[in-house]
C-alpha cells in the first residue's frame, strides 16, 4: 500500500496538484518489545489511540478543496472522522474481511481479527465515494456496506513496473545465477505468497499430475514469499522427472525476465480482489492458466486459458484436468501458442499506467466538484 500510495501522490503531482500523505506514525510501537504479537497490540495503540488525535488536530488546517484519498479500504476506521469532507476509498480486495464473516472456512479468523474487521467494515460503510479494482470487488463492496454509494466506480490497476517483452539473450543475462540446464526449453511459472487464496498447494497438485503424464516435463518456478513447511512437503511428492525450484527475493528486474522465459504462467487462485499477475504475465508474452471465474476471467479476458476452481473434495480430478490443459497447450505448434501470447499482449494494454491515473484523476475531480456544486450530490457508477 505505500507504493501504491506513491504511485497516486506522484501520478497527481504529475497533472500540476499538490499531493501529500497522512499516516500513523509509529510512536509506542517503536519501543523495544518481547515479541511480534506485542509489537502488533503496540501498533494498534498508535493507530487507534494516538493517531485520531492527530486527525482532529490537522484536519481543520486542511483547505476546504482538499481531497482525502484512502488509498486501501483497510484504513476504514478512520474514515468517519473525514465522512463530511470530499473522500475518495479505494478498495483492491474485501478477502480478510469475508473470512472473518465465515465465507471461507478453509480460512478461519481469530477473535481479535474479526473485531479488527468489523471496525474496518463499520468505518468504510460511512464513506460515499469509492473506487473499485475489479466489478467482482465492487459488487462485494455494495453487499457488505448494504447501500449504494454516491460513487461507485471501477478502475482497473495500471502495471506497475516495466512488464515487456525482452530478448531472450538479455532475460537469461538477469537470470544467469538461477539458470540451469534443465531450464532451456524454457519453465512453468507461479508468483505469489503463501496466502491461502493464492493456492499453491493447487499450484504443486497441478504439477505433479502433469509431471505424471509427461515424460519429459518443464521445470516449474515457484516465485515470491520462501515456502512454508506444508508446501515443501507437497513439492517432495512431485515424481522424480519434474523439479520444483523456490526462487524468494527475485529483484523486479528478475521477476520480469522470469515472466519472458516461462512456458506458461499458472495461477490457479481461488480468491483474488484483482490478479496483478495475470496482466503482468501477459504483459511480457506469457501465456496464462487462470482459474475461470471472477475476477480473474475479468482480468485476462478472451486471452486466458482457464481452468475451473478448485473445491474441496474434488482436489484430485481438479488436477488431474488442469494438468491436461498444461499438457495440451505445450503440445501446440507454436503458431497456435503464439496467437495466444498476442492475443494476451493486446489485452495488458487495458491496464495501462497512465490511463488509470487518469481515471482516478477524473473521479477525483467528480466528488470534488460535487461538494462544491450548488445541487445535491448524485449517485456515480
Amino acid at each position: 500500500m505505500p507504493r501504491f500510495a506513491e504511485m497516486i501522490c506522484d501520478g497527481m503531482r504529475s497533472r500540476g496538484h499538490a499531493a501529500s500523505t497522512l499516516t500513523a506514525p509509529a510512536v509506542v510501537s517503536r519501543l523495544p518489545s518481547p515479541t511480534p504479537g506485542v509489537r502488533k497490540w503496540l501498533r494498534y495503540f498508535d493507530q487507534f489511540a494516538l493517531f485520531p488525535r492527530r486527525i482532529a488536530s490537522k484536519l481543520n488546517a486542511y483547505p476546504q478543496d482538499t481531497l482525502f484519498v484512502f488509498t486501501d479500504q483497510a484504513l476504514g476506521m478512520w474514515v468517519p472522522h473525514f465522512q463530511h469532507r470530499p473522500h475518495v476509498i479505494h478498495c483492491h480486495d474485501l478477502l480478510a474481511l469475508r473470512s472473518a464473516l465465515g465465507e471461507f472456512p478453509q480460512n478461519p479468523t481469530s477473535a481479535t481479527g474479526k473485531q479488527y474487521q468489523s471496525l474496518i467494515r463499520k468505518g468504510f460503510s460511512t464513506g460515499e465515494h469509492f473506487i473499485s479494482v475489479s466489478e467482482k470487488t465492487r459488487t462485494d463492496l455494495h453487499r457488505l456496506i448494504d447501500k449504494t454509494p454516491i460513487t461507485s466506480k471501477v478502475v482497473y490497476n495500471g502495471l506497475n513496473g516495466d512488464f515487456k517483452p525482452l530478448d531472450p539473450a538479455e532475460s537469461s543475462r538477469r537470470l544467469a545465477e538461477h539458470l540451469r540446464p534443465g531450464d532451456q526449453h524454457g519453465f512453468l511459472m507461479h508468483i505469489g505468497g503463501n496466502q491461502w487464496y493464492k493456492n499453491r498447494p493447487g499450484v504443486i497438485e497441478l504439477y505433479r499430475r502433469y509431471c505424471e503424464i509427461t515424460a519429459d516435463p518443464l521445470p516449474l518456478w515457484m516465485i515470491g514469499t520462501p515456502p512454508n513447511e506444508k508446501l515443501m512437503q507437497a513439492a517432495q511428492s512431485v515424481p522424480a522427472n519434474g523439479d520444483v525450484r523456490f526462487l524468494p527475493g527475485l529483484s523486479d528486474e528478475q521477476v520480469i525476465a522470469a515472466y519472458n522465459l516461462a512456458k506458461l504462467f499458472l495461477f490457479p487462485s481461488l480468491e483474488e480482489g484483482f490478479g496483478w499477475p495475470i496482466a503482468e504475465a501477459m504483459a511480457c508474452g506469457t501465456a496464462v492458466l487462470t482459474t475461470d471465474a471472477a475476477p480473474m476471467n475479468e482480468v485476462g479476458a478472451e486471452a486466458a486459458i482457464y481452468h475451473r476452481r478448485m473445491e474441496t473434495g474434488a482436489e484430485d480430478t481438479w488436477a488431474r484436468d488442469g494438468a491436461q490443459l498444461i499438457a495440451d497447450f505445450l503440445a501446440q505448434p507454436a503458431a497456435a501458442r503464439q496467437e495466444g501470447i498476442d492475443a494476451g499482449l493486446s489485452n495488458a494494454r487495458r491496464f495501462n499506467p497512465t490511463q488509470t491515473i487518469s481515471q482516478y484523476e477524473e473521479v477525483y475531480r467528480q466528488v470534488l466538484e460535487s461538494y462544491h456544486s450548488d445541487s445535491p450530490r448524485k449517485a456515480h457508477s
